[in-house]
């Protein structure tokens, strides 16, 4: 019986080294097997990827006209030369998405008639101008929608060629449901953009005041164009290399002569864009958000400049904690940070250097916040009056308690890093006794002894307009209510949603309101500040300012190519502003951004950051969000 039972065990024992050699063997086969299949998965990636380049590469040769040239056609469209071209990252990977957050949503999406800046940021991914500014050198222009341009002696007409094979988006007319689909942009289009906005019918005001001294466009042909100026004009380079086309096939599909005013009401058409950009208009959720989708047509491709992203996305979260939350959660991808986000809320996780998913970027704003007194009320029209209101505002506490320091005070309309900025103008010190000795002599004083000053049987009492949900407003404003009390001034604060207090705006139905304007690298400021802008309504000047000497300034800039006088004139206007105090100039913010860390090819240039270069590596690429 003993000798049985050893017999078993001995049996038992080499039944389990037996299944535990098969085991063995049977996990290294299956390793194999996965790893082989691993092997395989990435070389059919690495196959579909070659195949997805080659259709395009076919995609363009049948789109531009190639046939048996094939590849060496694609080859000489890359060599030509293009904006940009050298900061596009030839190892990007193409698909995902950026979703931006903004804070409020807009009344249409016609940048001819909408100075909003969402739209304007919206217009620039899905339409392209004659040229682009380099990203590093922004003083330097290059071409995009035109393949040449040349000027006359006269420096009064400029010759464009443009590059033939560039396409409008494909759309459908949501009024009259014809289908447009690979129309062509010629020089038509680009006498369009000028003619619409030179109409007097059409809301275009603040583009219209650059177009002041264009005479016109003359076309030459499909693919060349004259742009004729009445007189220099030292923005004549910019301006007409900046123009873009306007798909006369959308906004003029009807008999007869264009109407400004149907252009200005055109609500269906006014919902979309139609662009020959990177990124055409997919739709509009009304206080949700505006969805871009890469354009496949896009004559870019064969240049070497179509941006990677497949998909930009403008969401519209009005509440900045909201917007950080979002962030937080990944349903957004970069925001605008407030000044006190960026101190107290980004020493967290998620912004740790080597372990976070986000990153922030800060680098100075080419932008200025500003208090903006209605000039067509009594109240503001004496300098005095306007000189001892800013010296009642407290610009070094709000840059260190709202701004926390990220920003610098401002004295003038130019942006501080150019040299048309005089710096050696200071800010009006923060006095209260000094704004009581300047309203004093305004004729303003507490003659019943109530704390409020009074002239002629009137309070000095006004309101100023805030924009809902802004968080640097909603802090600074109780300041500056506080110490303008302390003098006897009476400052009430209404908030505003935002299309209400454009319409406000627009409409000069204010006394006072705080706000802020982004600059460009060379300024016009007949835009904000002559006369002729004074009484339009929906002009960007609507504080009604008018002087007559800031008038001769603006008209002797206009036409000066002499950087230096130029920078002369400048500093005259910013002497002449400072003392009539139309603005109270407050803070030049840095920009503050968070961004979702995985991105590739984030660079900061002065212009900040470049989206469309931007990519994302397969597996970080997120989804879209869906509707509600």
């Amino acid at each position: 019986m003993e000798e049985k039972n050893t017999f078993l065990s001995v049996v038992l024992v080499i039944i389990v080294i037996v299944m535990v050699v098969t085991g063995v063997a049977l996990v290294k086969s299956v390793d194999l097997l996965r790893f082989r299949a691993e092997s395989i998965s990435s070389e059919m990636k690495e196959l579909q990827n070659k195949i997805g380049n080659v259709e395009k590469q076919l995609n363009d040769i049948q789109m531009h006209g190639g046939v048996a040239a094939g590849k060496t056609d694609l080859d000489q469209s890359a060599a030509e030369p293009i904006a940009n071209k050298k900061f596009y990252d030839p190892k990007a990977v193409n698909g995902g998405r950026i979703i931006i957050a903004t804070g409020a949503d807009t009344k249409n999406m016609n940048s001819l008639v909408n100075n909003e800046f969402l739209v304007s940021t919206i217009w620039g991914y899905a339409t392209d101008s004659l040229a682009n500014r380099n990203f590093e050198h922004p003083e330097k222009f290059e071409p995009k929608l035109a393949e040449s341009w040349s000027l006359s002696e006269d420096k009064l007409t400029y010759t464009i060629k443009l590059r033939r094979g560039i396409l409008w988006h494909d759309f459908t007319d949501p009024v009259s449901g014809k289908k447009w689909e690979n129309v062509e942009v010629k020089a038509e289009d680009f006498k369009f953009y000028v003619d619409a906005v030179k109409n007097p019918d059409t809301d275009s005001a603040p583009i219209r005041s650059y177009l002041l001294d264009l005479d016109r466009i003359e076309v030459v042909s499909d693919y060349e164009f004259k742009v004729i100026w009445k007189k220099p004009y030292f923005l004549s380079e910019s301006t007409t290399l900046e123009l873009n086309p306007l798909p006369r096939h959308l906004y003029h599909s009807y008999d007869g002569p264009f109407d400004g005013k149907k252009f200005n009401d055109d609500h269906e058409r006014n919902r979309m864009i139609v662009g020959c950009g990177p990124y055409r208009f997919e739709k509009w959720e009304k206080d949700q958000r505006v969805v871009l989708k890469k354009f496949d047509k896009y004559f870019g491709r064969k240049y070497g400049i179509n941006p990677p992203l497949e998909y930009v996305v403008f969401e519209i979260i009005k509440n900045p904690n909201t917007q950080f939350q979002t962030l937080l959660s990944k349903k957004v991808d970069r925001i605008n940070l407030e000044p006190e986000q960026w101190v107290t809320r980004t020493n967290i996780p998620e912004f740790d250097e080597k372990t976070g998913f986000l990153k922030k970027f800060k680098y100075p704003g080419r932008s200025y916040s500003y208090i903006g007194y209605n000039m067509k009320m009594p109240l503001f029209q004496d300098k005095l009056v306007r000189q001892a209101l800013t010296h009642l505002v407290d610009r070094e506490r709000i840059l260190k308690e709202v701004f926390y320091g990220l920003g610098r005070i401002t004295t003038g309309p130019f942006f501080m890093d150019t040299p048309y900025y005089d710096k050696s103008i200071k800010p009006y010190p923060f006095s209260v006794e000094k704004a009581k000795e300047l309203l004093a002599k305004a004729g303003w004083k507490d003659t019943n002894n109530d704390g409020i000053l009074d002239k002629d049987g009137r309070k000095f009492e006004f309101t100023i307009f805030s924009v809902a949900g802004r968080e640097t407003q909603l802090r600074m404003l109780p300041i500056i209510k506080e110490d303008m009390a302390k003098a006897g001034v009476v400052m009430n604060i209404v908030s505003l949603e935002w299309s209400v207090y454009i319409q406000r705006l627009e409409n000069k139905s204010f006394e006072a309101c705080t706000l802020g304007w982004a600059m460009g690298f060379e300024n016009d400021p007949y835009q904000l500040w002559h006369s002729a802008e004074a009484d339009r309504v929906a002009s960007s000047n609507h504080i009604s300012f008018k002087n007559n000497t800031a008038d001769r300034l603006i008209e002797e800039m206009r036409v000066c190519f002499d950087m230096e006088k130029r920078i002369q004139l400048c500093h005259e206007f910013h002497k002449l502003l400072n003392e009539e105090q139309p603005y109270t100039f407050l803070i030049a913010p840095y920009n503050l951004i968070a961004q979702y860390g995985q991105y590739r090819n984030v660079c900061v240039f002065p212009s900040g950051i470049e989206t469309q270069i931007m990519w994302l590596p397969e597996d970080q690429q997120l989804l879209l969000p869906t509707s509600e």
